[in-house]
Formats: C-alpha cells, sequence, structure tokens
C-alpha cells in the first residue's frame, strides 16, 4: 500500500532572471506512484520549476519539502543523492564520448576498495539492460555523435534511469521517439509506479497527457492555474487554462490547391555517412507539387530524415539519382547551393544545427539570409533588426528585446526563431523534420496556420513529424518509408494511423514491388 506522505511538495515558489519574474507563488506536489502532469505553453515555467527541484536552480524563493523533510539543493549532484533524476528538454549528453561513458558519467562504477578501477564490464552490463528495456539494440563503444537524434533522446532516458531514482523528472522525453518507443518509455513508466516511484512529466501532446497522467497541473506565465484529476480535466477546459483562451480546433482547415511541379526526385539513394558500403535511402521517386504539403512517415532506421538531408545538400557526393526543381536540373552539392537555389532544411534538433544559442535573436534570424543584409559587403544592421521585428510580429515570438541570446527563450519560441530564420530567405521548397518539436499547442496552432498560408502562397512542404495526428491532419498526402526504401503512398482520404503504421513496420511492400 502507497504511503500517504507526498514524495515531495513545493510551496510558494518564485525565481526571476535579469529582473524578469518567471515564476510567482507557485505551488506543486507529487505523490507516491503517480504521473503527475506539469502543462502550460512554452515560457510558462514549467522548465524553470523543475531546474530548481533538480539543483540545476539555486536562487529561488519558497520551500521544498522531500516526505516532509525541508531541504534546498545546491548541486545537481546533491538532488541526485536524494533520489531525484531528471531528463531534461535539452539532452546533456556529451557527443564525443561513447554511449557507455555518458550513461555512466559523474557516477562511474568501481571494482576495488579504493575505488582506483573502473568496472567497464559492469557498466556495460546495466547499461545494456537498461537499453534492452528501452527496446534499443546499440554499440555501446560508439560515439552519441554518431547516432541520430532519437537514439540519443532514448540514450539520454537510459541515463536518467540507472540512477534508479524515486522521483523521474521527464521533460519533454517523447520529443524525438515514434509511436513505438513512446509505448515501451510508457510501459517502463508503469513498472516505476509500481514500484512506489513519483513521475513529474512535461509533453506538448495531448494524447499523450490522457495516456498516462493521473493528475495534471497548469502553469501559465509563472503563475499557477490549477491542479485536476485527469479524468475530471477535459481537453477542451486543458486548453483553456493553459493558453488564457478556448482553442476550437486543434488543426485549422486546410484549403490544398495542387499548382506546378516543384520538385521531382526519380531514383535516389543515399549511402551511409558511416558505412559507405550501406545505404539509408535507396531508388525514392516522387513529386511535389507548389502548395502542397506531402509528409514523410517512418519509424527509426526508415531513412525520413536522411532523405531530407540528402536533398538538401547535407551529404554531398555520396548521394546518387536525380533531382529537379521547377522542371530544372538540381544537383544538391552543399546546403549553401540548396538555400540560394530556394530550397531550405528545418532540422529535428534546433540546438544542435538550428541556432547559435549564444548569438541574439536577429542574428539568429538573419544567419541564413545574411547576404540580402549586406550589400557590396556592408551590413545594414537596422534592416536586419527591421526584419527581425517583422518577424516577431509574424510568428508571435515573445521576447523581451532584440539583443537578447535566443538560448534565453523558451523551446517554442526557439522553434519559431528557426523557421523565420528559414523563411527569410525566401525559400520555394520547405524540407520539414519536426516543426513542432517541444511546441505547445498553441505555437503549434500558429505554426499549422503558417504552413497553411506558406502552402497558399505557392511554396511547398515536405514534412516529417512523429505526431501522427499531425501529419494525418496536415498533409495532403503521406508516403511511407521503410528501411531506406518507400512502401506506400497514402491520399489524406485513404490515410489513417492504423495504415500508415503498418506500411512503417514493412506490412504491404515496396511501390512498384
Amino acid at each position: 500500500m502507497m504511503s500517504n506522505v507526498p514524495l515531495l511538495q513545493m510551496e510558494g515558489m518564485g525565481k526571476s532572471f535579469s529582473g524578469v519574474r518567471v515564476l510567482e507563488d507557485v505551488s506543486f506536489d507529487l505523490r507516491p506512484g503517480e504521473v503527475h502532469i506539469l502543462a502550460g505553453e512554452n515560457g510558462a515555467g514549467k522548465t524553470t520549476l523543475i531546474k530548481i527541484l533538480a539543483g540545476v536552480h539555486t536562487d529561488y524563493e519558497g520551500e521544498l519539502f522531500l516526505q516532509d523533510q525541508k531541504v534546498r539543493f545546491r548541486t545537481p549532484q546533491e538532488a541526485a543523492a536524494h533520489g531525484i533524476a531528471a531528463i531534461h528538454q535539452e539532452m546533456s549528453l556529451v557527443n564525443f564520448m561513447t554511449v557507455a561513458d555518458n550513461i555512466f558519467l559523474g557516477r562511474e562504477q568501481t571494482k576495488s576498495r579504493f575505488r582506483l578501477w573502473m568496472d567497464f564490464h559492469a557498466q556495460e552490463k546495466e547499461a545494456q539492460a537498461v537499453l534492452a528495456k528501452l527496446g534499443l539494440d546499440i554499440d555501446l563503444s560508439w560515439r552519441v555523435e554518431d547516432y541520430p537524434v532519437s537514439v540519443r533522446q532514448m540514450i539520454e532516458i537510459a541515463k536518467a534511469l540507472v540512477y534508479k531514482a524515486h522521483i523521474l523528472i521527464m521533460d519533454e522525453p517523447t520529443s524525438a521517439l515514434n509511436d513505438i518507443e513512446v509505448e515501451r518509455l510508457f510501459s517502463i513508466i508503469k513498472d516505476l509506479k509500481n514500484q512506489g516511484c513519483g513521475i513529474i512529466f512535461i509533453s506538448h501532446r495531448l494524447e499523450e497527457i490522457y495516456a498516462i497522467a493521473d493528475r495534471i497541473s497548469v502553469l501559465r506565465d509563472g503563475k499557477y492555474v490549477g491542479t485536476a484529476e485527469a479524468k475530471e480535466l477535459p481537453v477542451d477546459k486543458l486548453i483553456e487554462w493553459m493558453v488564457g483562451r478556448s482553442i476550437n480546433r486543434q488543426f485549422p482547415p486546410r484549403e490544398t490547391k495542387k499548382m506546378e511541379k516543384c520538385l521531382s526526385v526519380k531514383g535516389f539513394s543515399i549511402s551511409d555517412p558511416h558505412m559507405r558500403q550501406a545505404w539509408v535511402v535507396r531508388d525514392i521517386s516522387f513529386d511535389l507539387y507548389a502548395g502542397e504539403i506531402l509528409g514523410i512517415a517512418g519509424l527509426q532506421g526508415s531513412g525520413k530524415s536522411e532523405l531530407l538531408h540528402g536533398i538538401f545538400g547535407d551529404y554531398g557526393t555520396i548521394s546518387q539519382g536525380k533531382i529537379c526543381l521547377k522542371e530544372r536540373e538540381f544537383i544538391p552539392r552543399s546546403p549553401a547551393e540548396s538555400i540560394t537555389q530556394g530550397v531550405i532544411l528545418l532540422t529535428n534538433d534546433r540546438k544542435g544545427s538550428g541556432l547559435v544559442p549564444m548569438l541574439d535573436i536577429v542574428r539568429n534570424m538573419t544567419l541564413a539570409s545574411v547576404k540580402a543584409f549586406s550589400p557590396r559587403g556592408w551590413l545594414q544592421a537596422e534592416k536586419e533588426a527591421e526584419a527581425a521585428e517583422r518577424n516577431i510580429r509574424a510568428f508571435n515570438i515573445k521576447v523581451q528585446s532584440l539583443d537578447q541570446e535566443v538560448q534565453t527563450l523558451s523551446g517554442g519560441n526557439q522553434q519559431k526563431v528557426v523557421l523565420a530564420k528559414w523563411l527569410e530567405t525566401q525559400p520555394h521548397v520547405l524540407l520539414l523534420d519536426e516543426p513542432t518539436i517541444g511546441v505547445d499547442v498553441g505555437a503549434k496552432h500558429e505554426i499549422y496556420r503558417l504552413m497553411n498560408d506558406w502552402t497558399a502562397a505557392g511554396k511547398a512542404i515536405l514534412l516529417i513529424t512523429s505526431e501522427l495526428p499531425e501529419l494525418l491532419a496536415m498533409s495532403d498526402r503521406i508516403l511511407v518509408m521503410h528501411r531506406g526504401h518507400m512502401v506506400r503512398e497514402f491520399s489524406q482520404a485513404e490515410a489513417s494511423q492504423e495504415k500508415v503504421i503498418q506500411a512503417a513496420m514493412g506490412e504491404g511492400g515496396r511501390i512498384g514491388g
């Protein structure tokens, strides 16, 4: 029988950054054996609150209790020693280190009495056991940077699980995972609940919230809005709590208007960047029309992200096949050349390849189009600032000033800055890989509206999203990949979650045989 004493109580929490109030008198509690969802828009204060609990932020107001004992953590290590493990939204992996070294970084296992010798065998055994629970079969001796974002996300989760904590914080842990991987994670969460662990879970995916939540607490603009049992809080009420207004439709209606052929891909193949004798994309052919959103579905290892990187020129000469852009041959030799031709790629890793965190908002927005603001080699700072202000209004980006570092923005606002950066290049074809990753329900609605505006203006979008409802609602057609091959095509009317998942798992054969 679970104890009635809360595992955690946070009372009157307050926090400011550079004089800006981000938390004001927020209270929160966590019970043994429950999943307590912490919900709210980007910038609501959720991440700040859990970073206080995890020992990242030490300068705050309020009181923190663990099972009625008052505590105040000075470091993340101190929080970990009290049984608190955190999976943060921004991954904390060291890319040039191996998988095994990352999982045990800072708490390496030793085998001598004086703790002088590393016990690599014990670490490998425990790491393999945790990764097996997550359904991940990978080489522990490989560097983390050699794996795609979705695998790195699972490594981050494994890193937290080996702590054997009784309070587990999960901030957007499923943002880069597909449906099957999410199911495995939820199974592990269920086991942890049965062991009496308390889980604080942050997600912007409404279907996930209601799949695992026991209780839901909502923050808005740094203030506490309310807490309710999940079964007693309907979706429309939750959204109203989060955004301060009702949103009648999650996805705005699309009026598809196919125009001329914009991009034609024939027999496109990409050899593995790490193993040149293997292929990650093989013999892909499709057409993309102006005014259309073409969705690409597939599980981890299907090659869908590699396809977009190949079209963008990230792999240069290791890609093969023929691409035509507006009926003219297009050879993707490099990203710079693709951008000049009107093809852009929004990657699924805004921190690693979408932004320069230490630069300000203006510089990040104009990075890809700096030549347009530098006639004859002279940078026109006033025009840059004007463009940034225009984009802030168009994308409804919440900022304090134009010169603040982009890393100080919430995840959703950072994502909007990346989108604005690419729109400044005046593209014809937008390759969007997870455009709403880590974005709240209100910001998602804004991005969907923008995508509709872009296609109405004649732009073409190739869309990857791990959220199937989003893929089905926003795509005019859906192509499904499996192990590097294109296996099915669905019209919007034909597509369903069951059909797409079945095709993504390889059932049904390849297109054209």
